[in-house]
């Protein structure tokens, strides 16, 4: 509201002094600008994507090692993941940890890994897996067919991705995924059949069971690094001439509502953004 004279005029100094205040050196300016980029991408890395290192090759050609993806992790707050969807997950307990073990750091470095974990760019966990999903709750899930490919309700698949498969002359072990094949398995309701694209290596659903999508993260849709490997991680084909009973799989998980408490969280972080001086928009003129 603004402050009138006696006259009914408006008083220029009592503007000029409101416009003073308002105003801050950019010495404190700069430390605010900081601490609200960094709770911006905590924000952003909790609720809606997060940058995933790639630590071992179960996903090569499609992701090799050192390969950064950017994980979406609001889609499947509103739909369940589909077939060909490369995925981030927590491994069960009976899942293996696919990273190597690394020496404990010192304190700087605890303190780097701790900032890296809220901003969504240190290494994963040793529970943090990515795969491929091939088999969705309901599906039977099977290898191998006279080609020697997998097939999901009988469907097999033509998957141009998987350039270094297991082979098949090795006898299926339930304790190992070095085997090609593997006896059909049925996804339980709520939960999905993953694979990698590196047979050879990958540990994946083939020995170590399906994954509940309550532990799937988000899909990862994106490389964003190193830069020359920029490109999206699209759903082959192959899958699109599959259908089964996962269409209607009365034990599928019903969409989730979506978090409203990122939506909170932004409200104080606009209101400080609103008063600096590097976000402060040009008032319009006005008509005389």
């Amino acid at each position: 509201m603004q402050t009138l004279d006696e006259d009914g005029t408006v008083d220029p100094w009592r503007r000029r002094a409101r416009r003073t205040r308002r105003q801050m050196p950019l010495w404190q300016e700069l430390p605010l600008l900081l601490v609200v980029a960094f709770c911006l991408a905590v924000l952003i890395r909790t609720f809606l994507l997060q940058a995933f290192f790639i630590p071992s090759g179960s996903m090569e050609d499609t992701l090799l090692v050192g390969d950064r993806v950017l994980v979406n992790k609001v889609v499947y707050d509103v739909r369940d993941p589909l077939r060909g969807e490369v995925v981030v997950f927590r491994g069960t307990d009976r899942w293996a940890p696919q990273v190597d073990e690394q020496p404990k750091p010192g304190v700087a470095g605890r303190l780097a890994r701790t900032v890296g974990d809220l901003v969504g760019v240190s290494r994963p966990g040793e529970k943090d897996f990515i795969k491929r999903v091939i088999g969705l709750p309901g599906d039977r899930v099977k290898c191998c067919d006279s080609q020697g490919r997998v097939t999901v309700n009988g469907i097999p698949l033509n998957e141009s991705y998987v350039l270094r498969d297991s082979p098949l002359d090795l006898p299926p072990n339930p304790a190992e995924c070095r085997s090609r094949r593997f006896d059909e398995i049925v996804v339980p309701p709520g939960q999905i059949f993953v694979m990698g694209d590196h047979r050879e290596v990958s540990q994946d659903a083939r020995c170590q069971g399906p994954v509940p999508i309550d532990n799937v993260v988000g899909r990862a849709f994106m490389v964003v690094w190193p830069s020359s490997r920029w490109s999206a991680l699209s759903v082959p084909s192959t899958f699109e001439d599959v259908s089964g009973p996962a269409t209607a799989s009365p034990g599928a998980t019903p969409a989730r509502p979506t978090p409203q408490g990122g939506v909170l969280l932004m409200l104080p972080l606009a209101a400080a953004l609103r008063g600096s001086r590097a976000f402060r928009t040009v008032p319009s003129s006005r008509a005389t």
